[in-house]
């Protein structure tokens, strides 16, 4: 019997427009959500940037309903006439729509490399390189979300709780049941469900501590500013804590650049203050008709700072060779900076989790409940929201054997550990599937200089590369300019280095090591392993193959184009 995917839905405009802001000293920068509305008796919820000269005439109340205070922002609903005022005042900086932010939705364990973690392995000679076992012990997870339900599997190790939600003050636990399930994948132990099903084999990190941040309300929607005030009390908190690692699960439409983006300003001081955030890539990546498109990266996901994670479907084998990516899995490159997202994928395809008690996605949809009762339940979930929660766990896995990388140096350690998937490529799959195992092996024996003799007899089958898009790796791709190889004793500096631009990091697109794609006439693959003489694959602009080619959306030169 076929079993149906369940992905919990986000309106998503995927066309690509151009971004207009208006003259710098006539009035802010406004996204693209707010820049025409309708017109009548509307309110709007807006984010609105400035000084703090700037933000107090708002604390006055005199540019409508102040809710909520943020870093540098201040949150209001305003009326339509109120919008056009603040759209036309030169004293803010930039103004944004407060969006609606909705969650994304035993073998993963084994194909994401996550066991071989928890029993290490034996060194070469007498140890040497050797990694000793580890399940997350101590490393802080906040899980921004839904919210953590009480639930067998995660014992004591909630060891914190908040409730953001502007809507629904008061409210504990989790109501909606998205957090829960997510919080199994992070940190769940298998031994509750041993009895019940041999479907969870327990989180990524099964003793890793979890911080319940619940920004998502009873029917798994929020709104901007709340996941924003969330990762700020994240890292007011992550001291207190023990936080290393934000999960966000969730994401909005990208209507704006992620240098005004609000959500993406909060994710890069999370990263500034030495937090890894990982976010979704969405679940965007066909139309409602089926048809695969492009473009579908959602806030904050296109932020070049967050680590973001797309779904594989494993097709329920321990075999690389048949996973690929879901088609619901949201393809690159993100809008307006065109950034190459996401940066790695892992499973999240029919993913065995917790199942909140009386939360809505159970008993709204009881066919995707697996096993058990009351507060030792299970049920399965597909999503990219899946995905991120095991690239979650498996980084407690990677900071509890090596708490001084940066969360610079864990996205590198992740990117080069995965295995990348030439059918999907750097738009569908990033650096490609993760494997935790080997992200390790490449971080502590970086260290080592004298023990990088070969990738094969030391490192294994990963394909060692790592890339940080800021909107230049795209144009790369096309015309090969931007691959470069480096020897393998590099690695040590790459990982010593705290200031990875210092050590030839600083334009974000290299092969560590792998192969390059060589097209032999000049053509470009942009993803896929075909590399023909007579074939040209545009993702967007002009092609002009003599022959055949593949234009996603742009203008094809006639002359056998397609």
């Amino acid at each position: 019997m076929k079993r149906s995917l369940f992905v919990l839905p986000v309106a998503l405009a995927v066309c690509f427009g151009s971004w207009t802001a208006t003259p710098a000293r006539q009035g802010p920068t406004v996204s693209s959500d707010l820049a025409e509305h309708g017109r009548g008796a509307h309110l709007h919820r807006v984010i609105v940037q400035g000084d703090a000269g700037a933000l107090s005439s708002i604390r006055r109340g005199l540019h409508g309903f102040l809710r909520r205070e943020l870093a540098g922002a201040s949150v209001m609903e305003v009326t339509d006439a109120q919008l056009e005022a603040l759209k036309q005042n030169p004293l803010f900086a930039h103004v944004s729509g407060d969006l609606a932010v909705t969650g994304d939705m035993a073998i993963s364990n084994k194909v994401s490399g996550a066991e071989s973690v928890w029993q290490g392995t034996p060194g070469l000679l007498l140890g040497i390189g050797g990694v000793p076992g580890n399940t997350g012990s101590g490393i802080g997870v906040a899980v921004l979300d839904s919210g953590i339900a009480t639930h067998t599997a995660l014992d004591t190790r909630v060891v914190a709780r908040v409730n953001l939600v502007s809507d629904e003050p008061g409210v504990t636990g989790d109501p909606f049941g998205h957090g829960t399930h997510l919080a199994g994948i992070i940190g769940g132990n298998r031994s509750a469900a041993s009895s019940v099903t041999p479907g969870f084999s327990g989180g990524s990190a099964p003793s890793a501590r979890l911080v319940d941040v619940r920004v998502l309300g009873s029917r798994g929607s929020g709104r901007t500013s709340d996941v924003i005030a969330g990762i700020d009390w994240v890292i007011a908190n992550r001291l207190t804590y023990g936080i290393r690692i934000i999960n966000l699960s969730l994401g909005h439409p990208v209507t704006e650049p992620s240098t005004t983006d609000p959500l993406c300003q909060a994710v890069a001081r999370a990263v500034a203050a030495g937090i890894t955030v990982v976010a979704s890539a969405g679940n965007y990546g066909t139309t409602a008709a089926g048809t695969p498109v492009l473009g579908g990266i959602t806030s904050p996901g296109n932020s070049p700072l967050a680590l973001t994670v797309g779904a594989v479907d494993t097709h329920a084998t321990l075999d690389p060779s048949d996973d690929t990516v879901p088609p619901f899995s949201s393809r690159g490159p993100a809008r307006y900076e065109i950034v190459v997202k996401p940066d790695v994928v892992a499973p999240g395809t029919r993913v065995v989790s917790l199942e909140a008690q009386n939360g809505y996605i159970g008993e709204a949809y009881p066919n995707y409940h697996i096993a058990g009762s009351g507060k030792n339940a299970y049920l399965r979930l597909s999503g990219s929201s899946m995905s991120t929660a095991m690239v979650s766990g498996g980084i407690a896995l990677l900071l509890k054997a090596q708490p001084s990388l940066s969360p610079a140096q864990v996205k590198m350690a992740i990117q080069m550990g995965a295995r990348f998937m030439p059918n999907e490529g750097l738009i569908g799959a990033g650096a490609g599937s993760v494997n935790f195992a080997q992200s390790l092996k490449i971080a502590q024996n970086g260290l080592l200089d004298n023990l990088l003799t070969t990738v094969t007899s030391l490192l294994g089958a990963s394909s060692g590369a790592a890339f940080r898009d800021t909107g230049t790796l795209i144009d790369r791709i096309y015309d090969r300019s931007g691959i470069r190889l480096l020897r393998l004793l590099d690695l040590s500096a790459l990982f010593q280095s705290g200031n990875l631009e210092a050590a030839g990091w600083a334009d974000s697109y290299y092969v560590v090591w792998g192969n390059s794609i060589q097209a032999p006439s000049g053509q470009y693959v942009v993803w896929g392993n075909n590399n023909y003489s007579d074939s040209n694959y545009v993702v967007w602009g002009n092609a002009d193959a003599a022959n055949s080619s593949y234009v996603v959306w742009g203008n094809s030169v006639p002359g056998g184009g397609h």
